[in-house]
């Protein structure tokens, strides 16, 4: 049995992808009430293996999870892309003439902004999770209150589903990533069939650094999918970049990773694996 540890509670969408990514398998799920516990749980217990958000269509990049992961020496095993549908979930004996605030993650509130706007009566409150904000109202019987949530977290702490789909972009994605200990790397991904790297570097300030690697890459036939800029902290206008590649042939791959190594500072590979 593999064990996830994962931000939120049962019925969020990290439990969703978990399920989704290792479909077929026994997992156990750890519950953590942030990303920050998630990495704590992999330190503690080297079996453990993490499921953390990285990207939302809408939202953009989480940008401290970027941080959390170069920092926390885990490897990038795997992704999962998951379809976000929201839906405004209350008590059973609650109706659209009784609620009056609306809880949930503050990502998930902005991604329905568009339905709040249409009910400027219900007060948006923010939440640390989806699901926790519907476990929450059912536990303590919160009369009055909704939750913004996934229709099987509705579901699973028995609430009623007032709304399905209030997302206002239907084309709503998330990106999560699977990390563990880089010495069970190896149990989790194969690298024979492994087609997508995640990077970390920083350059030099000097005119031109970046377009350097960027063109190396394109000569060894390697697809740039994603760049993500990060300051770092204590040096003025020096930057991290996060970057993820795609590519078909292993060897060159590898041939453009010994290319732009003498040109970037602190190069680190945070995981090779399949894309999703």
């Amino acid at each position: 049995m593999k064990r996830i540890a994962i931000q939120g509670e049962l019925g969020s969408f990290h439990d969703i992808a978990a399920h989704l990514y290792f479909e077929g398998e026994q997992i156990q799920l750890i519950c953590c009430a942030t990303f920050e516990q998630v990495f704590e749980q992999i330190k503690r217990d080297p079996t453990v293996i993490g499921m953390l958000a990285i990207e939302n269509t809408i939202a953009g990049s989480l940008l401290h999870n970027y941080e959390l992961l170069r920092d926390s020496g885990t490897t990038i095993v795997g992704e999962q892309r998951l379809h976000i549908e929201h839906s405004i979930c209350c008590l059973p004996e609650d109706s659209w003439e009784t609620i009056t605030e609306v809880h949930s993650h503050p990502v998930a509130l902005m991604q329905c902004r568009g339905f709040l706007a249409n009910h400027p009566d219900l007060k948006a409150v923010e939440a640390e999770d989806t699901a926790g904000a519907a476990e929450h109202i059912q536990r303590h019987h919160c009369r009055g209150w909704a939750a913004i949530c996934h229709s099987e977290a509705a579901q699973m702490y028995g609430m009623k589903v007032l709304e399905r789909q209030i997302e206002d972009n239907k084309h709503n994605f998330t990106r999560f990533l699977i990390v563990c200990n880089p010495r069970k790397a190896d149990f989790l991904r194969s690298l024979e069939r492994a087609d997508k790297a995640s990077l970390v570097f920083s350059l030099p300030h000097e005119e031109g650094s970046l377009s350097k690697i960027l063109t190396i890459l394109s000569f060894y036939n390697i697809n740039l999918t994603k760049i993500q800029s990060l300051p770092v902290i204590g040096h003025e206008w020096e930057y991290l970049f996060y970057v993820d590649v795609t590519y078909s042939n292993l060897t060159r791959y590898r041939q453009s990773i010994d290319a732009i190594a003498p040109l970037t500072k602190e190069l680190k590979i945070l995981g090779e694996y399949q894309a999703n």
